[in-house]
């Protein structure tokens, strides 16, 4: 740390050099994050200074949170439903597996969940002390309903289905899965984290949330289709009573028992995710969605067309290939199968699309 302060001048001079390094989105085509909506940023910078770790100290703010929880709730067919802001949906994964081992403690914890779950998942039964038993996927990558019952044994305590799985993104048969849970009396969780600001605005979507009566908690990230600012992710849950399954005490707060994984929650990100509800609505959410998915149809047609068949037929709009390599230039990622994968996020506008496209063709020829 220096002894005397610099000028901001001399700050944000050195800022903008490393931010440089950055790479820029306009040539991102691997991430599930996009840039924040501008009216996102406005609304994260009125709110960035209060604390949701402390609520009766920011009462508006905890009641943005409230509104939020609820916007998200009506989308996801549950008028009722309780739940937070959490970090993203590594922290609600964590949270959901926690409410599942305080309903059904065991000596030895397990949880069930498909090949194709999110690598939070890692995180959270490494810490939780919980085994995780992997289902395999059918041809399509989703998971193999049939073959859950032969995993579940008395120290199960779970079932987790993924709507629109990071690699490839699949819906699972997430109706059938929390059905099974339910017939052996085990928390359903289903992973929306990418899906859940997708699949409710595509013009058929794919059973996958509270209408489903089976299924008892879900992650979304506003943070990613829901354009809001980093980070940004919300647990929902169908019993609020589960959530009182994860408080300790906090005497000297505010409030005297808390459930959050994180104490200090700021804010502005919190803001940001309900502006860009608030501002977009069901109809400008659903031009957005229907514009990535429009993006993903025509990156599989251009890819198919050069020889590159997909991988997967996706339910969101991740679009991955039988490709060895991508043009130079082009962030893309790979999944554990060694397939090319591209996300069709909201700042890939058509224009990156025929960008790359245009480079696979001069790299055939």
């Amino acid at each position: 740390m220096r002894d005397i302060g610099c000028s901001e001048e001399e700050i944000f001079s050195s800022f903008s050099r490393y931010k440089e390094k950055d790479t820029p989105y306009h040539r991102i085509l691997s991430s599930m994050c996009t840039r924040p909506h501008p009216i996102a940023a406005r609304a994260h910078a009125m709110f960035m200074e209060t604390n949701l770790g402390d609520p009766g100290l920011f009462m508006g703010t905890a009641s943005l949170e409230h509104l939020l929880i609820k916007r998200l709730g009506d989308l996801l067919h549950h008028h009722s439903v309780g739940g937070y802001a959490t970090s993203g949906g590594t922290e609600s994964n964590i949270q959901a597996l926690r409410i599942a081992k305080k309903i059904r403690p065991v000596e030895r914890p397990n949880v069930i969940m498909p090949e194709s779950g999110h690598f939070s998942f890692d995180k959270a039964c490494d810490l939780l002390s919980i085994d995780i038993r992997a289902i395999p996927l059918d041809g399509n990558f989703r998971i193999q309903v049939d073959q859950i019952e032969d995993q579940i044994d008395q120290n199960t305590i779970g079932v987790i289905a993924v709507a629109g799985t990071t690699e490839y993104g699949i819906v699972d048969p997430v109706r059938a899965v929390a059905e099974i849970a339910k017939d052996h009396g085990l928390f359903c969780h289903v992973d929306a984290a990418f899906g859940g600001l997708v699949l409710p605005f595509l013009d058929q979507p794919v059973p996958f949330d509270f209408s489903i009566p089976e299924v008892d908690s879900i992650s979304v990230d506003p943070h990613k289709m829901g354009m809001s600012t980093i980070p940004t992710g919300c647990l929902l849950v169908r019993d609020t009573a589960h959530l009182s399954l994860l408080n300790i005490p906090t005497p000297y707060l505010t409030v005297k028992q808390e459930y959050t994984l994180m104490g200090t929650r700021s804010g502005g990100a919190v803001a940001g995710a309900l502006a860009v509800l608030e501002y977009l609505g069901r109809s400008g959410m659903r031009a957005v969605v229907s514009g990535c998915m429009k993006n993903t149809r025509r990156l599989i047609d251009g890819m198919d067309a050069y020889g590159f068949a997909p991988a997967a037929w996706p339910d969101v709009n991740v679009a991955t290939f039988e490709c060895p390599r991508p043009p130079a230039g082009w962030h893309v990622s790979w999944t554990r199968r060694g397939h090319l994968r591209i996300v069709c996020m909201p700042h890939v506008h058509r224009e990156m699309i025929e960008a790359f496209l245009e480079e696979v063709g001069e790299m055939c020829a």
